[in-house]
């Protein structure tokens, strides 16, 4: 499977949830490995992927968290624009949207998050463009 579990938590738009949120999980000894926040005027979306997913789906459950566990793709490729650019290019190509992606770099390298609008389409657009795909154990070694 091409790939990695992400947490989606849904946040009350209140002062302090998204602290409330992160103390749970830290307790539970969980690292983040990459987070995002979206929001609408009513709610946010925290976007987490973390050390132990199940175990952080179980521990907010735990703690009356609205969450779920979704299947989202990494990508990883040099830290350049350009080099982004024609990686989603290669969706864009094969009709694919990107619902959302977040990103972030080490050094020279970096790491997309994203979930497209056919996930069962994904391994074909990775095949075809030689993308590089990071498996979740790969993820959780950075």
């Amino acid at each position: 499977m091409m790939t990695i579990k992400q947490l989606s938590v849904f946040l009350e738009n209140k002062s302090g949830r998204l602290n409330e949120i992160l103390d749970i999980l830290g307790k539970a000894d969980i690292r983040i490995i990459a987070a995002t926040v979206a929001d609408t005027s009513e709610y946010g979306i925290l976007r987490l992927i973390t050390s132990d997913t199940a175990r952080a789906y179980e521990e907010l459950k735990s703690h009356s968290v609205s969450a779920q566990q979704n299947d989202v793709v990494a990508l990883t490729c040099r830290s350049m624009a350009d080099v982004l650019a024609t990686q989603l290019r290669s969706f864009a190509q094969e009709g694919l949207s990107i619902e959302y992606m977040y990103c972030f770099s080490i050094r020279e390298r970096a790491f997309m998050i994203l979930r497209t609008s056919d996930s069962a389409q994904i391994e074909k657009v990775v095949s075809k463009y030689g993308l590089s795909i990071i498996t979740e154990k790969e993820f959780l070694q950075l």
